[in-house]
């Protein structure tokens, strides 16, 4: 079944143990190289007061397509104008007639959106860069059930909302949204909310089974042979007084090297190398997966529920998907 977030579709990925066993990571690699992923964590600069951390070193320019609601050529202007008051655009295309923004440059997508949302317009992410090169990942809470078995299931799986799931124990407490740049470079835009305020650790985790959360996800992700610093390590974001937090972050993998596997942001600081995570209400994790690339998703109407993306948008709202 496809599902969609923000009209992006994905397929949706309920894991059990052994499912995704994605790599081998021996433990004295993680042992041996545990303080350098430490170092590496605290070195990297953080967001403060929910602000955005910008990261990205990488300033390769990507297209990103929205979904806007315009009926006027000053809805174009001012949803135009919004846009290039952010740093890092260097080209919006608005169809009026198709309800459709174009944007090239390197701002994040995230940011995008609440330049649009600035201006009174919702907006829908339809594509990111070329196709099989973007990826998302809804992150949630597992804290409160711990049981394991079948009924742990993502909240993006299509029996999420059958009874005995244990959805309604979990929470959206955050997205992350990944384009790839070049061949050796992905972009990652994450936010969270909802969460202590403090410094919070991303990862990208070995496996993908959510059987138990996040400690079922395994060690961080190797990420291959012949590595001295294990390739899962995100970095830093710092949630502020409101429970919000942003980074926007470049990171050498290829999109297609991570699908399938967990994503994990956490203000534990013990185990988040190793295969020691526990589920609490300020840890998130989610299995990252495929969305659409420019063009690539040209569907106004779900074909699981059969309401428009506007609607859908409502959905996912109210289950607090940002």
């Amino acid at each position: 079944m496809l599902r969609y977030l923000h009209a992006i579709s994905f397929r949706s990925f309920a894991t059990t143990s052994g499912i995704f066993c994605l790599g081998f990571a021996a433990e004295s690699y993680f042992h041996r190289s545990k303080r350098e992923s430490l170092l590496y964590l605290n070195k990297h600069p953080v967001a403060t007061d929910g602000k955005m951390a910008i990261q990205n070193q990488v300033k390769t320019p990507f297209q990103t397509l929205f979904a806007v609601p315009m009926t006027c050529d000053s809805c174009v202007k001012s949803v135009s104008d919004a846009l290039y008051s952010l740093d890092g655009i260097t080209k919006v295309e608005a169809n009026l007639k198709d309800q459709l923004v174009v944007v090239e440059g390197t701002a994040a997508p995230s940011a995008i959106v609440s330049a649009i949302e600035s201006t009174g317009r919702d907006a829908i992410l339809r594509g990111s860069g070329a196709s099989n090169s973007a990826a998302v990942c809804i992150l949630e809470t597992y804290h409160r059930n711990e049981k394991g078995g079948e009924a742990l299931v993502p909240a993006s799986a299509p029996d999420a909302a059958t009874e005995g799931s244990g959805v309604s124990d979990r929470e959206v407490r955050g997205l992350a949204r990944m384009v790839q740049v070049s061949p050796t470079t992905t972009l990652v835009d994450l936010t969270i909310r909802g969460v202590t305020p403090g410094t919070y650790s991303a990862s990208i985790r070995e496996y993908g089974d959510l059987k138990f959360g996040a400690t079922s996800t395994g060690p961080v992700w190797a990420g291959g042979s012949g590595t001295t610093q294990p390739r899962g390590i995100l970095g830093t974001v710092q949630v502020g007084k409101d429970g919000r937090g942003a980074v926007f972050l470049d990171h050498p993998f290829q999109v297609w090297e991570v699908i399938g596997h967990a994503m994990v942001v956490s203000s534990q600081q013990d185990g988040i190398t190793e295969a020691k995570l526990k589920n609490d209400e300020n840890t998130v994790v989610g299995v990252i997966a495929r969305s659409a690339g420019m063009w690539d998703n040209d569907k106004t109407v779900c074909s699981c529920t059969g309401k428009t993306l506007w609607e859908e948008r409502k959905d996912e709202v109210k289950k607090g998907m940002i």
